[in-house]
């Protein structure tokens, strides 16, 4: 079992099965621990590589929305149009 960043033990969920606005809210709760600078220096490391792993998966969730996005709004005639997008 892993901390929170507020210090409390809990179960961590995998990133990759996380949404976009979970992961967002995990990651800010981690910055704000570390910004506090009362975390012990190896919960500081475990902490900085879960925000690292937490901002690229909300890059490419952006990335996902992104691509899904032009496809809706480049139409060949100009109009709105949905395409299937592979992203993955």
């Amino acid at each position: 079992m892993s901390q929170t960043p507020e210090g409390r033990e809990a179960a961590r969920p995998p990133v990759a099965g996380m949404s976009f606005e979970d992961a967002l809210h995990e990651l800010e709760g981690v910055v704000a621990a570390l910004e506090q600078g009362d975390v012990a220096l190896e919960q500081s490391i475990t902490l900085y590589a879960r925000g690292a792993e937490l901002r690229a998966h909300c890059q490419r969730k952006l990335e996902e929305a992104e691509a899904r996005v032009a496809q809706i709004t480049e139409g060949p005639d100009g109009r709105p149009q949905v395409k299937t997008v592979d992203v993955g």
